[in-house]
Formats: structure tokens, C-alpha cells, sequence
């Protein structure tokens, strides 16, 4: 929404252009200084926190706002990213997944962009030593978590920056549980969540999210040896001394190139292969209980934008999904996926993230039971 100030309308352009104008300045400034003496006074801490708030407000808090409004007022997010209002997806085409990259990149394009370059702000713009300390032990994890909820990342979005707390010695604990309690314990998601699906839905994401974020982020840590190096980590470059800003530059490079091109295709893959994963719903399919475990593997599998489970979950319940199977994509569509899956799999090995993955469906699992307990 615009806003006034002094009979002039400010819109989001002009955030934007405050924001390059900033940034701007900045990087005249960060250009003459080499990167230690500016970690030696807090610079690149101080640095690294304003482009988060920056670009949270800009990509996530202000956008999210609206959104929580209009679904407080319309009790709806719109049409399902997967099968738009109808009970089944498209038929398996490259058109349908061009479609789906199309409006998903869409969505999620500037949060990726942010994603990559806070993952490589904090391989370039934090010290090393102070970020190992602040993330470790069970104290590290419930700070993760505190970083996560404001971020209200998606797990391929949030997946750069994870692969960055783990590539700087962060702990792999406490980088699993920041990558799942962004989409789990999305404050904007259970708000959505509240006022489309039910507060009822919204309180069973909570407990059973608390519990996947904390059980599943440690237990994938326990199966990450404690000299576990990630492939690249060794082979990169420690420009200390050189100047920030083109360090910042060549480490958000590195990360897209290293996690974006194989993110693409299965982005584009799973989209044109979506009509395998979602069935065609009656309501005899929505209440059988055959559907809840394919749905918790479809879920732990499908890649969404951030809270799109929302709007996929109330189509279908329209076409008789019952209350089993929703609970266990409520769960495990927003925890993981293949995409973000594959994009962590370059920086913990393949057990950890069969632990994540298997994990996410278990969950996924015990929230349909939950559901059915409850009623739902």
C-alpha cells in the first residue's frame, strides 16, 4: 500500500531506490577499507544485519502484512499454485512445466536473490570464530530459531544461508534448525493458516513443527561426522585482506552458480510431473486413508513458494480432501523438498539429508493421526 507524506505518494520504487542509493554509498566506502580492519570494528556485522532488515521488509514483512489482511478479510490465499481451482493438475507436459517454474520463480525470485546474498554475507561479512560460539550447543539452536522466525524463508530460499552458517563452521545443528523453522514456524503462515484453514490448523502446525524442527535438525546433525568438510569449503579462498564488497560479489556468484542451475531443473521437473503427485480428488480419494502416507511423501517431495500450502490445501478440501491427508501436507510441503534437499546436499552428506527427508514424512505421518485424533 502507498504511502503519503506530505500530499506525495511513496511507493515501493522509491524504497528501492533509497535502498541502491544506500548501497551505493556503502560500497564507495567498504571499497577502501580491506575486509579485516572493517570485521576488526564491527562493520561487517553491522552491515550484514541491515541488508537483512532491508531486504526482509522489502521481500517478506511489508508483502506479508497485506497478505494477512486480505486473508483475515476474504478467508482465502487465491488459487492453489499446483492445480489453480480444479481437483487435478495438469496432465504431464513440458507446458505444464514451464507453467509451474513460471509462476513459482515468479513468487520466490527476490527471496532466492536475498537468500544468496545473506549465504554469502555470511561467509564474506561475519568472523568465523564469534559465529562457531554464538550458533553452538542447544543455546545456538534456540538462537537459530529466533533468526528464523523473522526470515520467513522457504527451504530452497533459506538453503543458501544454511549452506553458508555450515561452510563457516556454524554448526550443522543449529544451521538445520534455522533452514526448517523458517517455512515450519512461519509467524506469517500460521496467521495465514488461522484465518483461511482455522486457528485449530494453525495451532496443530505449531506443536507438531516445535517438535520436526528441534527432533529432525538434531538428529540429521548426529549423522554428520564431527570433521565432516564441505567439498568446496577447503578449496575456496580466504581473501582476508582484499576489499569487501568484491569478495560479497564473488561468494554470491559462487553460491549461485553452485546451487541455482540444478535447483532450475528440478523446480521445472517436479512442476511438469505435478498431476503424478497430486491425484485427481473425489471425495472417496480425500477420505481413504491410503491418501495421507502419498500425500506425506508428496509433500515431503513437491517444491511450493512459502505458505502456498495454504491455498493448495483449501482447493482441495473443497473436492473432499479429508482432514488426514491435509494435516500431512500442512506439514511436509513446506518443511523440505528435492530442490532444497539437492541444494543443502552440498554441504552435508547424503545421510543427513535421507534423515531430513525421512524425517519429514514421519512427521508428516504422526500430524494426519494428530488430525483424525482431533477431529480435524
Amino acid at each position: 500500500m502507498p504511502i503519503r507524506w506530505r500530499g506525495s505518494v511513496v511507493t515501493k520504487y522509491d524504497y528501492i531506490a533509497i535502498a541502491v542509493l544506500i548501497a551505493l554509498m556503502a560500497w564507495a566506502v567498504a571499497e577502501k577499507f580491506p575486509r579485516d580492519k572493517l570485521l576488526s570494528a564491527w562493520g561487517g556485522i553491522v552491515s550484514f544485519i541491515a541488508l537483512a532488515i532491508v531486504g526482509l521488509f522489502y521481500v517478506k514483512w511489508s508483502p506479508y502484512y497485506a497478505t494477512a489482511l486480505l486473508a483475515a478479510q476474504d478467508h482465502t490465499l487465491g488459487a492453489s499454485i499446483v492445480s489453480g481451482d480444479l481437483p487435478a493438475s495438469p496432465e504431464v507436459s513440458l507446458q505444464a512445466g514451464f507453467a509451474y517454474s513460471i509462476a513459482y520463480f515468479k513468487d520466490i525470485w527476490k527471496a532466492l536473490l536475498l537468500g544468496l546474498a545473506l549465504g554469502a554475507g555470511i561467509k564474506v561479512l561475519l568472523p568465523r570464530a564469534r559465529l562457531k560460539q554464538f550458533f553452538a550447543g542447544w543455546k545456538g539452536s534456540l538462537r537459530a530459531t529466533g533468526f528464523a522466525i523473522p526470515s520467513m524463508m522457504c527451504t530452497c530460499c533459506g538453503a543458501p544461508i544454511a549452506v553458508g552458517m555450515i561452510e563457516t563452521g556454524a554448526g550443522a545443528s543449529s544451521a538445520l534448525v534455522y533452514w526448517l523453522a523458517n517455512p515450519v514456524l512461519n509467524p506469517a503462515a500460521l496467521v495465514f493458516i488461522g484465518f483461511v484453514l482455522g486457528w485449530q490448523w494453525a495451532a496443530l502446525r505449531l506443536f507438531v513443527g516445535v517438535a520436526l524442527v528441534f527432533v529432525i535438525a538434531n538428529l540429521a546433525a548426529r549423522f554428520i561426522s564431527p570433521d565432516w568438510k564441505p567439498p568446496g569449503a577447503a578449496i575456496r579462498p580466504d581473501n582476508t585482506n582484499g576489499p569487501l564488497l568484491p569478495a560479497w560479489r564473488d561468494g554470491f556468484l559462487r553460491l549461485a552458480v553452485q546451487l541455482v542451475p540444478e535447483y532450475a531443473v528440478l523446480v521445472f521437473a517436479l512442476g511438469m510431473m505435478r498431476a503424478w503427485f497430486f491425484p485427481e480428488l473425489t471425495p472417496a480419494i480425500g477420505h481413504s486413508f491410503w491418501l495421507a502416507p502419498v500425500l506425506a511423501a508428496t509433500g515431503t517431495l513437491f517444491v511450493i513458494p512459502t505458505a502456498a500450502e495454504v491455498p493448495i490445501i483449501q482447493v482441495l478440501q473443497q473436492f473432499g480432501l479429508g482432514g488426514a491427508a491435509a494435516a500431512a501436507l500442512l506439514i511436509t510441503l513446506p518443511a523440505v523438498s528435492l530442490p532444497s534437499l539437492a541444494m543443502l546436499g552440498r554441504a552435508l552428506p547424503m545421510r543427513a539429508l535421507i534423515v531430513l527427508g525421512s524425517g519429514t514424512f514421519v512427521f508428516g505421518l504422526f500430524a494426519s493421526v494428530a488430525a483424525v485424533a482431533l477431529g480435524l
